[in-house]
């Protein structure tokens, strides 16, 4: 960005003695003050239209999309395919063993890990730990308005409840990667007993690749479909809170209103204006789940109080995802997990054009660390890869 320059008023050198003979010598010290004065102000007008335009850019640039004219090729052989489904199945047919995802990911986290509520309830009151950290990490500063929002939130008896119950349930958490495309895998994901789905990650054509049943749709206000593609009738939203006029957002979808105008300004990308889902549908994330997952199972500094950028220290909703399905679930699989970046021509979603190398761009998170952790997690028999993305264990070396 090209900086603007002062103006420099003209003026004597302070060596320079005026005659005193001259009557109007201070009229006129006066008078060349003006000018010096009115650069000055100019600077900080011009200073402060250039600040306006690049605020007004950071908000309107996002919205354009950037996905390539043309539809990516891709093709998965055969045999690869059989692998991939001959995985599943085992998986599905495998004794399913009660608390293992959340005891492996407790071994990693501190003594003091005692995160065991998911969601936030209307009945339930708010622990002053929520209120640590600002979003998405707690809710600092924001106690009023959640507290608002809560009354249009259900009960902690309410129904449906995707939560443990006495059968050992096996979870799969949704990723969006295009390593999904054309394993044909929907009908098996079907089967689980909950399924996780991120952002707007679509179904309808799609289906054949990743199932059609949603028991939680988890997404912030810029990844949330615009148009809402969830059939299955037991599908709950779950709300994740990035930043406090999220907070505000939430509350519109819920109460089917139109939210604010100063709130559109503070979004980066388009918004949906309505989700066609009854009050009780709605689940407002406990942001515990993040905070644990960033600083806990990632390793991540604390946040800190930044003018410009920022650390890399928010995990991907994926990861997030992940940890969640640990408390609701006794099993958890990963589908759509991969950032392969040497597989340059592989898509980087299975729904849109846009290619793996994409993600040279990310800023916000940090993918190395998220994936070297997901490996891991896949070793130990943590998680399961169902697609083979973070580590394949039939493919050639």
């Amino acid at each position: 960005m090209e900086g603007t320059r002062s103006l420099r008023a003209r003026r004597y050198p302070a060596s320079l003695q005026i005659p005193e003979e001259f009557p109007d010598s201070s009229g006129r010290q006066n008078s060349m003050r003006l000018p010096k004065r009115w650069a000055t102000h100019r600077c900080w007008l011009l200073l402060g239209v250039v600040v306006v335009l690049l605020f007004l850019a950071m908000i309107c640039l996002p919205w354009i999309q950037t996905e390539t004219s043309k539809p990516l090729a891709w093709y998965v052989t055969h045999a690869h395919k059989k692998q991939v489904h001959e995985h599943v199945h085992r998986v599905l047919k495998s004794q399913c063993r009660p608390g293992s995802a959340r005891n492996r990911l407790l071994a990693r986290l501190p003594a003091s890990s005692h995160m065991t509520q998911p969601f936030l309830w209307k009945d339930v009151p708010l622990a002053d730990d929520l209120f640590l950290y600002p979003p998405p990490f707690g809710f600092r500063s924001l106690r009023g308005n959640v507290e608002d929002l809560l009354k249009l939130l259900p009960d902690s008896d309410s129904s449906p409840l995707p939560e443990k119950t006495d059968k050992c349930r096996r979870c799969v958490v949704m990723g969006n990667g295009g390593i999904l495309k054309g394993l044909e895998l929907g009908p098996l994901i079907n089967r689980f007993d909950t399924i996780i789905r991120l952002n707007s990650g679509p179904l309808g054509e799609f289906s054949v690749d990743v199932g059609n049943r949603t028991s939680i749709r988890m997404s912030y206000p810029e990844g949330t479909p615009r148009r809402w593609i969830d059939t299955d009738p037991d599908t709950v939203f779950v709300a994740v809170v990035y930043k406090s006029v999220d907070i505000s957002w939430i509350s519109a979808m819920m109460k089917k209103l139109t939210v604010p105008l100063w709130d559109w300004l503070f979004f980066w990308q388009k918004v949906p204006d309505q989700i066609p889902l009854e009050p009780h549908r709605f689940r407002l994330l406990n942001p515990e789940i993040i905070r644990e997952t960033a600083l806990d199972l990632l390793k991540y500094p604390p946040p800190r109080k930044r003018l410009l950028g920022n650390d890399q220290n928010v995990p991907t909703i994926g990861m997030s995802a992940l940890n969640l399905a640990s408390v609701l679930c006794d099993e958890v699989s990963l589908a759509g997990f991969s950032y392969n970046l040497s597989r340059q021509g592989a898509p980087l979603h299975y729904y849109d054009h846009l290619r793996i190398t994409a993600m040279l761009k990310e800023t916000t998170h940090n993918v190395d660390r998220e994936t070297e952790l997901l490996q891991k997690l896949v070793r130990e028999g943590a998680v399961t890869d169902l697609t083979q993305g973070l580590h394949c264990s039939f493919c050639p070396s």
